[in-house]
């Protein structure tokens, strides 16, 4: 993975390559960037193009052989910490180790896939997976020896947010007293749940999501859609390249949560006045709860966006709705006028708590049973 193979984020491209060429590398650096954007993409790049020291054009230098090495990503200096869970091969105490395999097929395969492709690859969507204080204890190992090839170790932790307590803690003690010649690529969607005193001993990077343009032109490239359509599903992608791969692929999961989606909002419609309703609600808590804490998660996130889209329409910001519902006799148009100022707020919120349960391990049916019954009364405010 060099710098050339990423798409956009040119800005950051630059700063990486300049700092790198003054040998000014920060010792720990902070990826922060909404899925899709190519955080991890950019990261192993970087580690590419210090480890192999690719100064000026990526291909010179005589180093071919460590490019090659990262063509497999399994350069003895670079390491790789992500979220994992116990699974039928690794009842206790799993760590990053465990999967290095599936790990380095996955990013092979797609160097932007998100957490849930991760979890799917490894056939546990239903899980939490978290980094525990097992792959602290690798991180000191690793970086304990000396670097194989005599320049930088480099650790790369990907949804550096999914630490636990205690694995933070051994890395910040890293952090404050790092090893000589060591690079730490910290990787998140989502910098607030980083704990501060990490945070605070890293550079910060943001990355921005891609622009519709950069991504038409990758998907005309890769899969040799005509402009018209590449144009389109860039458009539905919303700067996420990997949510542009799906729709290409035809494998997104949002079908169902479409069909799911529309079911609840029309049984919380009809729920206001007629108590036979509640039971359709009863009924759909149960059915979304049986799909897993990860899975329920992501329903609950498209719900946040099908929300979102159905206010920008309602307030004639039409060239922003990109959402082209399939389910029968149901369109943002028709579902528009039931979204405004005076509700918007409050679902989101509602929505927003129930993830963050959902996410502490709540139990599923009552905060989902609980999240309807209240929308049978948002839905309705004027």
């Amino acid at each position: 993975m060099q710098f050339s193979d990423i798409l956009g984020q040119d800005y950051i491209k630059n700063h990486l390559v300049k700092s790198a060429t003054l040998g000014r590398i920060p010792h720990a650096q902070l990826f922060i960037g909404p899925e899709g954007c190519g955080t991890l993409a950019m990261a192993i790049a970087y580690s590419q193009f210090v480890l192999c020291t690719n100064i000026g054009n990526e291909n010179s230098g005589g180093n071919e052989s460590c490019n090659l090495k990262f063509q497999t990503l399994s350069h003895p200096d670079m390491h790789f910490i992500y979220p994992n869970v116990t699974n039928d091969d690794v009842k206790t105490k799993p760590k990053s180790a465990d999967f290095i395999r599936d790990w380095r097929e996955f990013v092979i395969e797609n160097p932007y896939g998100s957490l849930f492709d991760w979890y799917k690859h490894l056939g546990v969507q239903n899980k939490q997976g978290e980094i525990r204080v097992e792959d602290a204890q690798d991180i000191l190992k690793s970086l304990a020896l000396k670097s194989y090839e005599g320049g930088y170790k480099i650790m790369i932790v990907w949804m550096a947010d999914k630490m636990n307590i205690s694995a933070s803690n051994k890395l910040l003690k890293l952090l404050e007293e790092p090893p000589e010649k060591t690079l730490f690529l910290l990787i998140s969607e989502n910098e607030e749940d980083i704990i501060q005193t990490i945070r605070s001993r890293c550079q910060v990077l943001h990355f921005g999501a891609l622009p519709e343009t950069v991504i038409t032109k990758a998907l005309k490239e890769k899969y040799f859609l005509d402009d018209s359509s590449a144009s389109k599903v860039a458009h539905q992608a919303q700067g996420n390249y990997n949510k542009a791969m799906h729709i290409v692929n035809n494998d997104t999961d949002e079908l169902p949560f479409e069909k799911w989606f529309v079911d609840w909002v029309r049984a919380a419609f009809r729920a206001k006045g007629n108590a036979a309703a509640i039971q359709d609600l009863i009924s759909w808590s149960e059915e979304i709860a049986g799909l897993g804490r990860e899975g329920q998660k992501q329903f609950l996130n498209y719900c946040i966006v099908m929300f979102r889209q159905a206010l920008l329409y309602n307030y004639e910001t039409k060239s922003l709705v990109y959402v082209e519902p399939k389910v029968e006799n149901f369109s943002i148009a028709k579902f528009a006028p039931f979204v405004n100022g005076n509700n918007i707020s409050l679902i989101f919120t509602e929505l927003s708590d129930a993830i963050y349960h959902i996410e502490r391990n709540g139990n599923a049916k009552i905060i989902l049973t609980d999240l309807s019954i209240k929308l049978t009364r948002l839905i309705h405010k004027k």
